[in-house]
């Protein structure tokens, strides 16, 4: 018996068949490209890299698994995303991604002043913001009028494929209460206000909680992946969820720290926790909620940096291991592409401070770790404003490989980090969980195998520089909306 995860990544996507030991026995993965046609604007071809990758990743593990093995399926990805389709499911122009992609400002002005911002933290318990659904379906709706004719269905990256494998137009609760204003937290179901203000005309998907069985490999989806027609399929939901729950992720106060090309935290509460800087969100199961966090930039400036110096990551990685912590007086505010929560701001910038002749390109790059570390800080302190403690941090994603990055967020936040064996992040989460509608106990899968403690010879260099971090923005708001203007 083995269970298949999938997830579509912002720059790849991944799947893994595991065991009903938790074992993995085949894994795949498939790098894709993000388009950008502006700054502020990504997206994805969702027939090419979605529905493509799933093809591909598919018929890799079958050639190690045999089809009629496969027990269940689950699929996670990137989102909330908004991919607009006619009535039959046909894509109609390239994906408009999550809260990276900024395009809709004017939109969510309009659409909160519609609202109202009260209103909409007690009905969809968040802000509107980059990462709001329906103020980018607005945004194709008033400068895409040939496209918005057509449009018919909405769907997240996880949802589409599983409309792709059985012909189901469902969303999970997860995806759909982050795809605000058209959820209604309270009433766990669609807001017939925020759905008349920005999808009017549209069909609604059903809700159906991330570890529900949803449907089955249809015979067309059988021939193009090689899984075998009836082979059952699960709601799904996106990565961060399914990335939480791969390191075992379920008890109140429990906090994921998702290190990937953007960074992402999950806490588990035990009830809606509100806070205008931050996501509220369903659980994974009924009767459990979400607090989550996200940075909009995290591992895209790693790499972009070692693309810029022509350097490779291992190496920079050494040489700011060698770094003293502060980088000697270099702070970053990694604003690359605006930033998510706390800030919401689409307009706010990267830069550094304190750039002397005598910084290197390892001083460089340990600034940009400390800097995504002041902003795990940040989101933390906003959590508990908000009335929810984290108690135990539990790292995964790629960023988790070496232990530098990791040292430093622990360093920053004072708090230790639990690091399980397998930190391939979503797809086996989506595992785990197709595993558990087999009623497969998965208890005992992946346990931590490391904890990663905070040193106390940094804590005070940390703090003043935090606060630093924490000054910077405030004092350079103004400045930075001028700059981003330049690319307006």
């Amino acid at each position: 018996m083995v269970f298949i995860g999938l997830d579509i990544g912002t720059a790849s996507s991944k799947a893994v068949a595991v065991t009903e030991k938790g074992q993995i026995v085949a894994q795949a993965s498939r790098p894709h490209h993000t388009s950008s046609p502006r700054p502020g604007w990504y997206e994805h071809d969702a027939d090419a890299v979605w529905w493509g990758d799933t093809i591909h990743l598919l018929a890799e593990l079958l050639t190690e698994v045999p089809a009629d093995q496969v027990e269940a399926l689950c699929v996670s990805g990137i989102g909330p995303c908004v991919l607009v389709t006619d009535e039959m499911g046909q894509p109609l122009r390239p994906a408009i991604l999550y809260g990276i992609d900024s395009r809709a400002t004017t939109e969510i002005e309009e659409m909160t002043r519609l609202l109202g911002e009260e209103t909409l933290l007690e009905h969809c318990g968040n802000r509107l913001t980059t990462q709001a659904v329906g103020p980018k379906l607005a945004w194709i709706a008033r400068n895409e009028p040939h496209i918005w004719h057509k449009t018919r269905r909405w769907f997240s990256a996880s949802n589409f494929i599983v409309f792709c494998l059985t012909g189901e137009y469902i969303v999970d609760h997860y995806t759909a209460s982050g795809s605000s204003p058209l959820y209604d937290l309270p009433a766990l179901g669609w807001w017939d206000r925020g759905w008349e203000a920005s999808a009017s005309g549209l069909l609604c998907p059903t809700l159906a909680w991330p570890g529900e069985t949803v449907g089955t490999i249809t015979a067309k989806a059988a021939a193009l992946t090689g899984l075998k027609s009836g082979t059952r399929v699960l709601a799904g939901t996106i990565d961060a969820l399914a990335e939480a729950y791969s390191v075992g992720s379920r008890n109140i106060g429990d906090t994921m720290i998702m290190y990937g090309s953007t960074l992402f935290m999950i806490q588990t509460v035990r009830q809606p926790a509100i806070h205008a800087g931050l996501w509220t969100l369903t659980g994974r199961m009924p009767g459990t909620y979400s607090l989550a966090a996200g940075m909009a930039t995290s591992g895209l400036v790693t790499t972009w940096f070692a693309d810029i110096v022509g350097n490779n990551v291992s190496t920079l990685v050494e040489e700011a291991s060698q770094v003293p912590a502060g980088a000697e007086g270099l702070v970053l505010l990694p604003y690359f592409s605006g930033e998510r929560t706390p800030l919401f701001d689409p307009q706010a910038r990267g830069c550094w401070l304190g750039l002397t002749l005598n910084h290197t390109p390892g001083h460089l790059y340990r600034s940009i770790l400390e800097g995504v570390a002041y902003g795990v800080r940040h989101n933390l302190e906003t959590m508990r404003e908000a009335g929810a403690q984290a108690t135990r941090l539990l790292a995964v994603g790629g960023g988790t490989r070496g232990s530098l990055w990791v040292q430093i967020v622990s360093d920053v936040t004072a708090m230790p980090q639990e690091l399980a064996g397998i930190t391939i992040g979503a797809s086996y989460g989506d595992a785990r969980m197709a595993a558990d509608a087999s009623e497969i106990d998965t208890a005992g899968w992946n346990p931590a195998v490391a904890i990663v403690e905070p040193s106390s010879t940094t804590a005070a260099s940390y703090d003043n520089l935090y606060g630093i971090y924490r000054r910077m923005y405030p004092a350079l708001r103004e400045e930075m909306h001028r700059l981003a203007a330049f690319h307006a």
